[in-house]
């Protein structure tokens, strides 16, 4: 006989089903005022292990036999605060394995988190292949019959210098109808998405988006993991299925072998159940700031300064590095960052990392690097300074210095790529020998921003003290996120950027634990707002650094291009200032003036969105706005395109009377033709045709009658 519970979470209702001859599977979801409910029996919890697999047989992260056999044992809900949390406790005595699967939601937002914990409670070892941190059906409407072909997929891929490509695909082209009913089992075809290695987002992006319009349902799910993970979109005949994962055997090289008593937590993942795509957008948006560590910098996003972009490019010198300073001071910028190569004195600053002294060389007066970093806090701004924490170069004598335990290793030899070894964070000799250098960094020479890069990935994994590479390398994950967590309680108000080869790892691991983002290593401001748009899907606004590098050999529209690109995320500037004249520079000045008059005091509690669709890589038009409440703040590239009258999608705000004004630049630039059209709810902007030129535009609503 059925049973069923219902756990209400402030804006969350989930109803459980199960029985003596069936799992429990989520009957319905409801978020806010959106329902959906379900009529497959998704279990939710699914376990592989090396001696219990797929029923039918397949490599889907669903359908497995434990998954199915698994049994209702208990549930029990607490609050705590705004955090309520939901443990469902699972049972199978014959396989001898226990499942508890927890809900998290804070009441503050319709989003829930989930993980999965399993336990070995036979007398033998048990060998797990994997273990979904999420699945479930697609849904329908009450009354309304589910149909996986209603449905659009939003996935996005990255590449170095390329990242954040969106794409919208109907699921019926990823899933084609097969007829599989007529062999009497669910099909096996699904649409597997894979992130290997630690570059959690170089390749495949652990977000996305389902949106039915027929139905007026949107899922928005993620994984929340800063190294291998795998998600899947699959067929299941009456429905369509979403599971989630972290590292798996298949995929990773992962297996965990539990011995009787022990047990393994999943990587956390997380979902959102709204009416569309914005709306998804808007909850993600909202959970990010909701679930994210506490910081004093959320508060106000303070400007940067970087001097490598197009500009030192890795070589940092006394000379070099003080005419920028004072040029960067004299534009406004809060923080001014010393990049790589800092700490090198044999010109090759890429396999000398690891000892992070700096160099005598590079600064050679009586007081080295220290006059540079004084020269800074003169000028009134923040110093800032480049770290790769995480690895350690080949000519560092700091690779022999250490032990191999604190490195990566297969098979007894460390693992080296591009020149560089991996530090193992479950290493407490790893560990000690970082956070030394970040505590000699902020109390000797007053770093209060850290700039931590990632330019190398370990492949499968370390398997030193681990049941494989793959187990390895998530106890690194793992490890890595805790000494994080750690710096932050030792120094509260210290800023971290987080920065893999660019954006190389934009996971909510990594995003939630760090107050800057770095966006694209890209260095053509002709392609950057292509990423500097797309960026708010995966991070948030006022993390989002993307570059911003006007030259000197610019025209005052191209400078201007370049600070629009970083005019409505955390504003990130480069280039060589201290060659502008005065005129160019003033454009850079009022750049970071408007910003911090327009942007900085509302982008905190801002929501973005696209009136033109996401951005694809060569659209010559694009749109990016910001959702302020009663404003909007919309900046527009046109990238040598057609131009004329643009029409952009503001309709959240039809039928509201609305003024609107240029924001940036303004003082000797061409003004656009623009009005709103408040019964149609669409901004019209007239661009010029055939150039690369860029407004930004604010518009404030009248209240809503």
């Amino acid at each position: 006989m059925s049973q069923t519970f219902t756990w209400t979470a402030g804006p969350v209702t989930m109803t459980f089903a199960y029985g003596d001859d069936r799992p429990v599977a989520v009957q319905s979801v409801q978020m806010n005022d959106v329902k959906t409910r379900f009529d497959r029996t998704t279990p939710i919890a699914e376990i592989i292990t090396t001696g219990d697999g797929h029923v039918p047989a397949g490599n889907r992260l669903t359908h497995t036999g434990i998954g199915l056999a698994l049994r209702y044992r208990g549930h029990r809900a607490t609050v705590e605060g705004t955090r309520h949390t939901l443990a469902v406790t699972l049972g199978d005595d014959v396989r001898g394995i226990e499942a508890l699967v927890r809900y998290e939601v804070d009441e503050r937002v319709a989003m829930v988190r989930t993980d999965v914990t399993v336990t070995n409670t036979g007398a033998a070892p048990l060998l797990v292949d994997f273990v979904t941190s999420w699945s479930s059906a697609f849904g329908a409407p009450e009354g309304v019959v589910p149909d996986a072909r209603a449905w659009d997929l939003f996935e996005g891929r990255s590449d170095w210098l390329a990242e954040g490509r969106w794409s919208r695909r109907p699921v019926n082209d990823l899933l084609p109808v097969i007829s599989q009913e007529l062999t009497g089992v669910d099909p096996r075809q699904g649409h597997q998405v894979v992130s290997s290695g630690t570059w959690s987002t170089g390749m495949h992006l652990p977000l996305a988006v389902l949106e039915s319009k027929t139905f007026g349902l949107a899922w928005l799910f993620q994984v929340e993991h800063n190294g291998a993970w795998r998600w899947d979109v699959e067929d299941d005949t009456v429905d369509g299925g979403i599971a989630l994962s972290g590292p798996t055997n298949e995929n990773h090289g992962w297996c965990r072998d539990l011995k009787p008593g022990e047990s393994f937590t999943t990587v956390p993942a997380s979902f959102t159940l709204a009416g569309d795509f914005d709306a998804a957008v808007r909850r993600v948006t909202d959970y990010r700031r909701v679930m994210r560590a506490p910081h004093p910098d959320h508060a106000v996003t303070r400007t940067v300064f970087n001097d490598y972009m197009n500009t030192i490019n890795g070589d940092p010198t006394t000379e070099k590095e003080l005419p920028l300073i004072k040029a960067a001071g004299e534009t406004g910028v809060e923080i001014f960052v010393i990049d790589c190569g800092w700490y090198d004195d044999s010109g090759d600053w890429w396999p000398s990392v690891g000892e992070w002294m700096p160099s005598k060389t590079r600064f050679p007066g009586e007081k080295g690097i220290v006059e540079v970093v004084d020269a800074i806090k003169a000028a009134g701004m923040v110093p800032g300074i480049w770290l790769e924490p995480e690895v350690v170069g080949v000519d560092s004598p700091v690779a022999k210095r250490l032990p191999d335990s604190a490195f990566f290793q297969r098979r007894g030899r460390r693992v080296m790529e591009h020149s560089r070894y991996l530090l193992d964070f479950r290493d407490p000799v790893a560990r000690a020998h970082v956070a030394a250098v970040v505590d000699r960094l902020v109390t000797e020479y007053g770093i209060g921003y850290f700039k931590f890069d990632y330019n190398v990935s370990p492949g499968s994994g370390t398997d030193y003290d681990a049941d494989a590479p793959g187990d390895g390398l998530l106890g690194h994950n793992r490890a890595y996120s805790a000494w994080i967590e750690s710096l932050h309680r030792r120094y509260p108000d210290l800023i971290l950027e987080n920065c893999s080869s660019g954006g190389m790892r934009e996971d909510f691991a990594q995003t939630g634990r760090f107050q800057v983002q770095s966006t694209s290593d890209q260095q053509d401001w002709r392609l950057y707002p292509v990423i500097a748009a797309a960026a708010p899907m995966m991070v948030l606004p006022e993390q989002a650094a993307s570059w911003a590098y006007p030259q000197s050999d610019m025209t005052d529209e191209e400078t201007a291009f370049n600070i629009n690109t970083t005019f409505l995320g955390r504003f990130f500037l480069s280039g060589y200032l201290n060659r502008m004249d005065a005129g160019q520079l003033d454009i850079v000045r009022q750049g970071v003036k408007a910003y911090r008059r327009h942007v900085q005091p509302v982008i905190g509690q801002s929501v973005p969105f696209w009136p033109l669709g996401l951005p694809g890589w060569d659209d010559p038009l694009l749109a990016y706005g910001l959702d302020c409440g009663d404003t909007a703040l919309v900046t527009v590239w046109n990238r040598g395109g057609e131009g004329g009258d643009v029409r952009l999608d503001l309709r959240r705000w039809r039928g509201r009377a609305g003024a609107v004004a240029a924001v940036y630049p303004t003082e000797g630039f061409e003004s656009w033709p623009v009005h709103w059209d408040a019964g149609r709810g669409e901004l019209v902007v007239r661009v010029p045709a055939g150039v690369y030129v860029s407004r930004t535009f604010e518009i404030s609503f009248a209240p809503r009658s």
